[in-house]
């Protein structure tokens, strides 16, 4: 996973965006970041796609769990439970 996209900006042109999901906190959210910059905690996938489509990107909430760029950093996805990760 490279955790790089590239999203149409207002002008058209085209910017890559480096999207990573940390490990969920001990209240089970995961705090996102695009290109470093924190946008929020998530509590689930639709809450990183607002956040992505905030950042440019449009993307369904059915689909960042198929994104293979973004980097999901400690557990995929489908884990928002800190003691999933057994």
């Amino acid at each position: 996973m490279t955790g790089e996209s590239t999203s149409r900006g207002p002008e058209g042109g085209s910017a890559p965006l480096h999207v990573t999901v940390h490990p969920p906190t001990p209240k089970g959210a995961r705090r996102v970041r695009v290109n470093g910059e924190p946008l929020g905690l998530a509590h689930n996938l639709s809450d990183i796609a607002e956040f992505l489509r905030r950042a440019g990107l449009e993307i369904d909430a059915a689909e960042v769990a198929e994104a293979t760029w973004i980097d999901w950093r400690g557990m995929g996805p489908g884990s928002w439970d800190r003691e999933a990760r057994g």
